[in-house]
């Protein structure tokens, strides 16, 4: 069966003994559909293209390694991870066949990756507790682990330690539309040297061309050419896809081989 490693947050039952109780709570679940119909509305930003400074953010990130420490519960994920993929016999310096779905949600995608790549070990990564709890209805995937951890940190302890990725997946992210946040874009993280140098091939999907398109060209930056195109989602993957797909958004992939980035070979020292 496969692994889980995340923890529970508290659970709380409420029960309704009167009509107003009743009201309020069908008030908050009517409140929280209105939420989920306005995460489907097309992003708004103030940037028509690429970060003026993405040259900029990517070269200095590429020359000055990130110092920040790192937190003990994230270490202690990835060895709890690391300990199941040698319980599996899929140790990432025996077996590289490791499929990364980095920021999965409640593992909608992940399921999908297991399925369709039975000879790879796929590992879901999400920072919420919360989410990595839903859905939990149906046994998982022998060759799936769900992982509760901050991937700033386990991006850093991946490359550390060596990992390779046969491939890096990373669907529907949050774009941080304002100009002001391209720090926060993953591609604009001073984490993304950490992430290349994991290798693999990436994929990433969105429903914003911008946030696309700056991807292509931070990986350009980095030596890398990747291929831009229309996604249809005939079959989506995660709930978002297919919000976006029925809300008409555009689709967009990316899909780049980051196996030569040549940052790989000299990971930096990790602070504790």
């Amino acid at each position: 069966m496969g692994a889980i490693f995340f923890s529970f947050t508290s659970l709380r039952y409420f029960y309704y003994a009167d009509r107003r109780h009743i009201h309020r709570h069908q008030t908050s679940i009517m409140g929280k559909r209105q939420a989920v119909q306005r995460r489907s509305r097309h992003i708004v930003s103030n940037q028509a293209g690429p970060h003026e400074r993405l040259a900029e953010t990517v070269r200095t990130h590429l020359t000055h390694p990130f110092q920040k420490p790192v937190q003990p519960h994230t270490r202690a994920a990835f060895e709890h991870l690391q300990a199941c993929l040698t319980a599996a016999g899929a140790a990432p310096d025996v077996d590289r066949a490791l499929i990364l779905d980095a920021c999965c949600g409640v593992g909608d995608s992940s399921r999908h990756l297991a399925v369709r790549h039975p000879d790879c070990r796929v590992i879901g990564v999400d920072r919420s507790a919360h989410r990595l709890a839903r859905h939990r209805d149906g046994r998982l995937p022998d060759n799936l682990i769900l992982l509760r951890a901050d991937l700033v940190d386990l991006y850093r302890l991946m490359r550390g330690a060596g990992w390779r990725l046969a491939r890096h997946c990373l669907f529907y992210p949050n774009p941080y539309p304002k100009a002001a946040h391209l720090g926060r874009r993953w591609h604009g993280s001073p984490v993304f040297p950490d992430m290349l140098a994991l290798g693999g091939m990436l994929e990433v999907r969105s429903n914003w061309r911008v946030y696309v398109d700056e991807f292509a060209g931070a990986l350009r930056l980095c030596g890398i050419e990747a291929t831009v195109e229309p996604w249809t989602a005939d079959s989506p993957v995660t709930a978002f896809e297919r919000k976006y797909r029925d809300s008409g958004h555009g689709l967009w992939r990316l899909c780049a081989d980051v196996n030569g980035f040549a940052g790989a070979a000299v990971p930096p020292p990790l602070n504790f």
